[in-house]
């Protein structure tokens, strides 16, 4: 039986990676995926969002050109995948992931079920973020809005202010 995965360690991982990449981006304000593109551009994290749906997403009266897959990130191997995205979704945006090459992914909460954890952790070992597991400061699970400002400075991602 294996250890349960270091979701601390994992973490450090993604924020280790030198861009992202926001699954699930969107210009709606009340949406999970709005916030959470807009904490990267917040803490001038290079980010491009990602959405099949459309072409652009507007985050903070500035409008940002979308990516339709993992596939076509610019340089997939050294990007960390935010996903926020439905279970079902999720599970084939993490094949595609793995096929292009990312190495880092982080599900937020609601994204996944057992079946797309385990499949993160199994596949992008030591660099999958998610559950609920030891390490989180949320009640809901690793969230990048709740646990990502400690995990990118341990990671030693400074802010550029």
């Amino acid at each position: 039986m294996s250890s349960p995965p270091d979701m601390q360690s994992a973490a450090r991982t993604f924020f280790s990676q030198a861009s992202f990449a926001v699954a699930g981006a969107s210009s709606n304000t009340s949406k999970f995926g709005h916030k959470i593109f807009a904490w990267y551009l917040i803490h001038n994290l290079p980010a491009v969002p990602l959405n099949p749906t459309c072409s652009s997403v507007t985050v903070r009266r500035k409008e940002y050109e979308t990516i339709s897959s993992p596939s076509n990130l610019p340089d997939p191997e050294h990007t960390g995948l935010s996903v926020i995205t439905p279970p079902s979704v999720t599970a084939q945006l993490l094949r595609e992931a793995k096929d292009a090459g990312v190495k880092a992914v982080w599900l937020q909460p609601g994204s996944f079920t057992n079946r797309e954890l385990a499949y993160a952790i199994k596949e992008f070992s030591g660099a999958a973020v998610g559950g609920l597991s030891e390490g989180t400061r949320g009640g809901e699970g690793w969230c990048v809005l709740v646990d990502g400002d400690a995990a990118m400075k341990a990671a030693g991602h400074s802010e550029r202010l």
